[in-house]
């Protein structure tokens, strides 16, 4: 490969490991037009290298600036990725599985605002899996922020996909944005509305009605705010709780996942916790939130926000981000909650 020797090199193995490091620097690599070379490529989960869903975001991402990847393959723990230029277009990506749909979407999306044209992207896969974020994050809460620093992005969820089964379909509309805005979110605001949604698809309805029933009392929402969504059966089995809280400057949503052998009350006393968790905090932002606004705002240039926690998952994704774009990130404990901030060197 050509400029083998100006390659940004990628340890997979640092921090927390995952494939968070593969994903930000795909985003980074296609907007930079810096090649990278990464090695121990999710070093730290159950089954290393490369799984589907990941090599699917490789592909896309290489479809997309039309870049060389070499011998990428499922289980490959080594890639080397050279970008060429971006292009906008009409775009379609199979995941064949119940792999993250979200996760490949997030990978193109923040390139895809640097594309000569608009953009039309079609992938299908999983669109609810406990190991990544569901579509209504990405429309509510990722795409409320990218809308303030002035992307023009419409997210659609055409059918869900639970796992193990897949099927699901999601398409994203991407305006170009030749220059993202700096924000600060250093506070949520007034409180707009608060709901909670159970989606049922091939489950018994009395599973819904038991999580919306622990949501109402542990939350204290009336039934206005406890909203039942029955999906065709085909597109299941499948069951997730989403708590979605609107604020003047944010939104947050949190997830609890229906599984074999654990009860409503249990999925729903998880959702209940990790909104409590935020609530108490009093930052602007959520742990999975903070994880993903890292990223546009350096290459924004610069921003501030306040978050609930700093994971090891958003430590790792800051020491990438570094090795790609001239910024400072830097975070500070601040009373109950912690501020990140990002600045140009």
């Amino acid at each position: 490969m050509n400029n083998k020797e100006k390659m940004i090199e990628l340890d997979g193995a640092i921090g927390e490991g995952g494939g968070q490091i593969l994903r930000s620097a795909l985003t980074l690599s296609m907007i930079t037009g810096q090649a990278f070379r990464i090695n121990n490529i999710r070093a730290n989960r159950p089954k290393p290298g490369l799984m589907r869903q990941h090599l699917v975001a490789v592909q896309a991402a290489a479809q997309i600036c039309n870049a060389e990847i070499g011998d990428a393959g499922i289980g490959a723990q080594l890639l080397e990725f050279v970008p060429q230029k971006i292009k906008g277009g009409d775009y379609q990506f199979a995941i064949g599985s119940a792999g993250s749909c979200t996760l490949v979407l997030q990978t193109v999306l923040p390139a895809l605002l640097f594309a000569d044209k608009e953009s039309n992207i079609r992938i299908s896969g999983g669109t609810h899996n406990p190991m990544a974020p569901p579509v209504q994050f990405l429309q509510r809460a990722y795409g409320k922020v990218l809308e303030k620093m002035g992307a023009s992005i419409d997210i659609q969820l055409k059918r869900f996909g639970f796992y193990p089964a897949g099927g699901g379909e999601v398409l994203a509309q991407i305006q170009p944005c030749s220059q993202l805005r700096q924000i600060s979110l250093m506070e949520r605001g007034e409180r707009e509305s608060a709901f909670a949604e159970s989606f049922i698809a091939g489950v018994a309805a009395n599973v819904a009605k038991r999580e919306l029933e622990c949501v109402g009392n542990g939350m204290g929402w009336d039934e206005s705010q406890l909203l039942v969504r029955g999906l065709p059966a085909e597109q299941g089995p499948g069951n997730v709780l989403l708590l979605t809280l609107e604020y003047q400057h944010v939104t947050e949503v949190f997830c609890a996942f229906g599984e074999k052998m654990l009860r409503a009350e249990a999925v729903a006393k998880n959702a209940i916790q990790q909104a409590r968790h935020y609530l108490a905090s009093g930052a602007a932002v959520g742990e999975y939130l903070a994880d993903q606004l890292m990223l546009p705002m350096a290459l924004a240039g610069g921003g501030k926000f306040t978050t609930s926690q700093i994971s090891e998952h958003a430590k790792t994704n800051a020491a990438v981000i570094k090795k790609f774009l001239p910024v400072d990130i830097s975070f500070a404990e601040n009373g109950s909650c912690h501020t990140c901030t990002i600045s140009n060197q």
